[in-house]
């Protein structure tokens, strides 16, 4: 059984508390604020573990974020501001997770456009 830190569940509290998706230098930057110490290392190691266990998602590369919302959604990426929003709609929730190939254990859509407040 792993051992639950406080580093750790500071990272997925604050993670759990918003929807911006943030990259590992905002949540980094978010948690140092309570605990002080904690290192870049810290949280690069937290975030791999979490995103193994299935806790937590990495929702883009390049900076890499992160979601703490691991119901079935959608993600829409803005191509202006580069901001992530949810999409929660009833289809993506009835995507079979079994198909003739085989067993689907996870999947992500993303949706690529300008989001209202970029676009006209």
């Amino acid at each position: 059984m792993e051992r639950s830190t406080i580093q750790k569940q500071a990272v997925l509290e604050y993670l759990k508390g918003v929807k911006t998706h943030p990259s590992a230098e905002i949540i980094f930057s978010a948690v140092r604020k309570k605990l002080p110490t904690i290192s870049h290392g810290t949280i690069y190691r937290i975030l791999n573990t979490l995103k193994q266990k299935g806790e937590i998602i990495e929702v883009a590369k390049e900076p890499a974020r992160f979601d703490a919302d691991t119901s079935p959604h959608a993600h829409f990426v803005c191509q202006d501001c580069g901001k992530i929003y949810d999409v929660f709609d009833k289809n993506i929730s009835l995507i079979n997770k079994k198909t003739k190939i085989g067993k689907v254990q996870n999947f992500q859509i993303y949706l690529y456009g300008q989001c209202r407040k970029c676009g006209n």
